[in-house]
């Protein structure tokens, strides 16, 4: 059950490549990191963004399907002139 939910999370992230995205994910301690970036690829076990340019030091980061399943990973995907779709 869990093989097809992360599959489904995959296909539906693959429509978004290339389009602006906003992680917000578990920082550890009760932290929050919140970052902004283009969905660049994805693969099979996990999805690459990359980060805007005046964001920290990394230009880009991974998290796996199970970030998102687990929601220890919030994504928000922006879509022209749509309202954000938010997977969690």
């Amino acid at each position: 059950m869990a093989k097809n939910a992360l599959s489904d999370i995959k296909h539906s992230l693959d429509a978004y490549v290339g389009q602006k995205i906003t992680l917000r994910a578990n920082g550890g301690r009760r932290k929050t990191v919140e970052r902004t970036g283009i969905l660049e690829e994805t693969y099979p076990s996990v999805f690459i963004v990359k980060l805007d340019e005046e964001q920290e030091t990394f230009k880009r980061v991974s998290y796996s399907y199970a970030d998102v399943l687990t929601e220890t990973v919030e994504v928000t995907l922006f879509q022209d002139g749509n309202e954000p779709q938010i997977f969690s």
